[in-house]
């Protein structure tokens, strides 16, 4: 039967079990993490699925200690919030420029350059980029926020590129009839209809940054400035993990950026609303 014969409402159930077992792939993790967190460890016995018996609400107390949350979630929200201000205002500014003049040879190998580092493997370059930031006194946060921006710069360029090939010229050429120059055009322009693309991007790096345990761990040498994931290392010994007061400090972790997804999930939804209005 075709797809133009097919009775109206009829359910795919190759689709629909496609997606109930991708649900599961997140929602029966995402269990086991609450049930963890809220055992104690005479009760991490089997698989792991059984209800806490009782519930113990004392492990979120001893990662909020143990990991120094306040400070630590600070660092962690200082070094995010740069990383993701620092990447939206630069590389957006850099795609434009590609985007705008990809018919110069120029600007089309510095496209093709920036692709082809996406097939760069970090592990190659964490020893220089590690020996570099120490050399130029940059193995501190301001460091760490520099590099989130540099490492992003070649997959965000990217996809700013494609989509701002999609925003007509016209746009600009009235702009620039009114009297804008290009920085004008960019900030007045361009950049308020790149409102979509800012938030993916801003939320990829926001995820990144946050939850990003290789970069501090190379770059920072100040213990003070220890993000969450760096902390959180503490549950880990040698020979054995503290998993109920790990799993009880990674839900702590996961609520800011739950928080930051929804906010910008409904940047993206108006975006795209107001871009369809338009």
């Amino acid at each position: 039967m075709s797809a133009e014969t097919q009775t109206p409402g009829r359910t795919n159930w190759w689709l629909t079990g496609l997606m109930i077992f991708l649900s599961l792939s997140i929602l029966v993790p995402l269990y086991l993490v609450v049930v963890t967190a809220l055992k104690t460890p005479d009760q991490l016995t089997g698989a792991g699925f059984d209800l806490p018996s009782p519930v113990t609400f004392g492990n979120f107390g001893e990662a909020w200690r143990l990991t120094d949350f306040p400070r630590s979630a600070l660092n962690s929200a200082l070094i995010t919030v740069g990383a993701v201000t620092l990447t939206l205002l630069t590389n957006s500014m850099v795609a434009y420029a590609i985007a705008r003049n990809m018919h110069k040879k120029l600007f089309k190998g510095l496209f093709y350059y920036f692709i082809a580092a996406l097939f760069v493997p970090f592990p190659i370059l964490m020893l220089t980029v590690a020996k570099l930031t120490a050399q130029l006194n940059l193995d501190n946060q301001v460091g760490l926020v520099l590099l989130y921006v540099v490492f992003g710069l070649s997959f965000n360029v990217f996809v700013f590129v494609a989509y701002i090939h999609s925003i007509p010229r016209e746009l600009e050429e009235a702009a620039i009839v009114d009297g804008a120059n290009t920085w004008t055009v960019f900030w007045k322009v361009i950049f308020p209809l790149l409102r979509p693309m800012n938030a993916t991007v801003g939320i990829i790096t926001c995820v990144w940054a946050w939850n990003d345990f290789m970069l501090p761990l190379i770059i920072l040498s100040d213990p003070r400035a220890a993000t969450l994931p760096l902390q959180q290392y503490v549950f880990q010994s040698q020979f054995s993990t503290n998993f109920t007061v790990a799993f009880a400090s990674y839900l702590l972790a996961m609520v800011p950026l739950l928080l930051v997804y929804v906010l910008a999930q409904r940047w993206v939804i108006s975006g795209v609303t107001r871009g369809a209005i338009k």
